[in-house]
């Protein structure tokens, strides 16, 4: 992840319901959590080099009030706002296992979502993730789903929209 495309996805917003997904935080605060390298942060690019996604691995993946005992992989995503909605997501959700499989080579990948978020809900389960709990956030109330996958994926990545 660069400070040019970081700057972009710290500025997307999403309309409401999904506008839990716009950060709020002073931008100087995130930028240096999403520039450290401990913190795994990674641009998708479309063939043209347009920033179209970005995903990030590990804590930055779990949301407090979670189980996360369990080892995995967890995975966080977003996409673009312009690009939400258009069928996508699989394609892109396939390009990020295929690329931290290469990586980190993990036992299991886990994603938690917003229960509202059944887009990308269904994402995720047509990747052959599975319901693994079901949680509330302690701070507002909002509830959350972790799905998991124990599979990974074991193919030879297609890294060229990573970067």
């Amino acid at each position: 992840m660069n400070e040019s495309n970081a700057h972009a996805f710290l500025s997307w917003r999403y309309e409401p319901l999904y506008d839990l997904y716009n950060y709020s935080e002073p931008e100087a605060n995130l930028l240096q959590h999403i520039l450290h390298p401990q913190n795994t942060f990674y641009s998708i690019l479309d063939e043209n080099g347009e920033l179209v996604a970005y995903c990030s691995f590990g804590q930055d993946g779990q949301v407090s009030g979670g189980d996360y005992h369990e080892q995995a992989l967890d995975i966080g995503m977003g996409i673009r706002p312009d690009l939400t909605g258009r069928g996508k997501g699989a394609e892109y959700a396939n390009a990020v296992l295929e690329f931290a499989d290469s990586l980190f080579q993990p036992k299991a990948f886990r994603v938690t979502i917003a229960a509202f978020n059944k887009r990308a809900i269904r994402v995720w389960q047509k990747l052959g993730f599975k319901h693994q709990q079901s949680f509330e956030r302690g701070s507002d109330g909002m509830q959350f789903i972790v799905l998991l996958r124990a599979d990974c994926c074991k193919t030879s990545p297609n890294l060229e929209n990573l970067a």
